[in-house]
């Protein structure tokens, strides 16, 4: 590599530094300061507005100036890992989880906030299809495969989040989990329910592998200390299916190639 060429790298890792972190990092040799201070705005500029549209519930509950803030450090801390604009909202988060230092005044269920946030974007953007309506069964039986969206996800958080706003902001943790889901249906809505400790952890069975109601049913009976009778069984057996005409359970023939589950 020629000294010319590294001498210019030298200059470009420098003036990206600068932009990074301007309250700390020196200005660049032999540029002037307001020439440099107009790559800042517009740096700084761009990544907050994709961080606020990201997170518009956290960025109303917090200054101006302690956002601006926020947004520094993030930009100044964190070497994202993806170079996808769309993608800053998920290195936020990763920042928020591992290098951010909270203020004394942050609301302390800022990370929870921000990734239920995320959610809807991460959700809203993925690249999972659903199978076409001829491609899957029609109404469930007990001896059906029944197997989750790939765009639903269940998310526990200790705060309330989906109620945290301008007009409630709790200061102590509830004594109950929040159990929500997000998913995408068919028309590509995203879409939000909240879910009892029973339901989320139905869900979460399904993630971990398919089931036929049956199945599933008599499995979370018996961790619930419930009676796996008729009516247990036919209600369960409308919850599911309720689930799969919203696009949150999909179903397929008990021998698909590849597909494992759990019969009995």
């Amino acid at each position: 590599m020629s000294n010319t060429h590294k001498t210019s790298e030298w200059h470009q890792r420098r003036f990206a530094a600068r932009l990074r972190d301007p309250a700390t990092k020196p200005l660049p040799e032999g540029v002037p300061t307001q020439r440099v201070a107009v790559y800042e705005r517009l740096f700084f500029n761009s990544i907050e507005s994709f961080v606020r549209g990201t997170f518009p519930v956290l960025h109303g509950l917090l200054s101006a100036e302690r956002w601006n803030s926020l947004v520094s450090d993030f930009i100044a801390q964190h070497h994202c890992r993806s170079p996808y604009f769309l993608e800053i909202g998920q290195e936020f988060i990763a920042w928020l989880q591992s290098g951010y230092l909270a203020d004394a005044g942050d609301p302390p269920y800022m990370l929870e906030l921000a990734h239920y946030e995320w959610v809807e974007l991460a959700l809203d953007t993925a690249a999972d299809e659903l199978p076409a309506t001829d491609e899957q069964g029609a109404e469930l039986s007990l001896h059906s495969l029944v197997y989750p969206s790939p765009l639903a996800w269940p998310q526990a958080y200790q705060w309330p989040v989906h109620q945290i706003g301008p007009d409630y902001q709790p200061t102590t943790v509830p004594e109950q989990v929040t159990c929500l889901l997000v998913w995408r249906d068919r028309n590509d809505k995203v879409r939000f329910m909240q879910l009892t400790a029973f339901t989320f952890q139905l869900l979460n069975h399904l993630h971990e592998q398919s089931y036929t109601p049956s199945a599933l049913l008599s499995l979370l009976a018996e961790e619930s200390g419930l009676s796996c009778d008729d009516a247990f069984l036919t209600n369960g057996l409308a919850l599911l299916n309720g689930w799969l005409n919203d696009d949150i359970l999909l179903s397929a023939p008990l021998h698909e190639p590849g597909r494992t589950a759990k019969l009995s």
